[in-house]
């Protein structure tokens, strides 16, 4: 689970200055390598949370694994989860180390998800057809949307499908009448964040929030990140 979480009111972080953040960033960055400081500072800034993933019930360690690492790819920061059923467990081997770099986020079931999804400002939309769904390529990307993906045998749950405010599909002409998972996240990001990139949209994070997400990588790549990071901000 993320060690700073931007959306949790107790973030450490939320009580700093933007001046003292950076401070902070200065200091602990200063115990990570010149080449991953560098990666920061080039990466950050193209991070998203214009685009949000749910995934619900994922039982497969190594789809969880893949969908992370299509997230990662493609620059999209947050995973929402949702283990009514199933407990995440992404595998290390599949995921290449994305799980430090992506932040997700559990919930105990859907409803709840959908109310903080809806509360952060995201429209929700449900991978799956439907009589009133489009086409990924034709979906309106101009506010926040959290794409959400059920399950590798079922699908989405009913829940999932009724609560949802928008469905979309990917288009098929073969005979197999679905994709795998984590092949379906990975088609719907790059078609969404490739219109996101090469639009007017203001898909980045602020300054701040980029400081914030450079601030939370430090925690990953340093040995008792936490520990060092909290004790650095107990000085500020």
């Amino acid at each position: 689970m993320p060690r700073i979480n931007p959306y949790s009111p107790t973030n450490p972080l939320a009580a700093l200055t933007i001046t003292q953040k950076q401070a902070l960033y200065d200091e602990a960055s200063s115990l990570i390598s010149d080449n991953k400081r560098d990666l920061f500072d080039r990466l950050a800034p193209l991070r998203t949370r214009h685009i949000a993933v749910v995934l619900e019930d994922i039982y497969q360690s190594h789809n969880a694994s893949a969908v992370l690492r299509s997230c990662d790819c493609f620059g999209v920061q947050d995973v929402h989860v949702i283990e009514a059923n199933n407990p995440f467990n992404p595998a290390g081997d599949v995921a290449v180390g994305s799980s430090k770099w992506v932040d997700y986020y559990p919930y105990s079931n859907t409803p709840s998800a959908y109310q903080r999804l809806h509360e952060l400002g995201y429209k929700i939309v449900a991978t799956t057809p439907h009589n009133d769904d489009t086409l990924i390529n034709d979906l309106d990307i101009s506010q926040p949307i959290a794409l959400v993906f059920g399950t590798e045998l079922t699908g989405l749950t009913p829940q999932a499908i009724e609560l949802a405010d928008a469905y979309v599909k990917i288009p098929m002409y073969g005979f197999t009448e679905s994709f795998n998972i984590s092949v379906c996240a990975a088609l719907s990001l790059f078609s969404l964040t490739s219109r996101l990139r090469n639009s007017e949209l203001p898909w980045q994070l602020t300054p701040e929030q980029i400081l914030d997400l450079k601030i939370h990588w430090c925690t990953q790549a340093i040995r008792d990140g936490e520990k060092v990071v909290d004790s650095l901000i107990k000085k500020l």
